[in-house]
């Protein structure tokens, strides 16, 4: 919820698992947010970065590794990189 000047007041936000779409409850301990940074032509970090959260069910599923990869794949190609 926002108030009059647009600031966020909710106490808890919750996530979105990048992977499954499902949401990601605050007893979730076994989640991660993963952020990725982005480079320039030169291989230098250029302060922009991708944000995944992957829940703890697909971590102990051990589809984590696969499913960073496939949504990094996805990101790079629609940021050009």
């Amino acid at each position: 919820m926002q108030n009059e000047e647009g600031q966020m007041v909710d106490l808890y936000v919750p996530r979105k698992c990048s992977a499954t779409n499902r949401l990601i409850t605050s007893k979730d301990h076994a989640s991660v947010q993963i952020n990725i940074g982005h480079l320039d032509e030169n291989g230098v970090y250029d302060d922009r970065f991708s944000t995944f959260a992957l829940s703890g069910f697909i971590r102990a599923q051990g589809d984590a590794d696969s499913a960073l990869d496939r949504l990094w794949q996805k990101k790079k190609a629609d940021i050009k990189q």
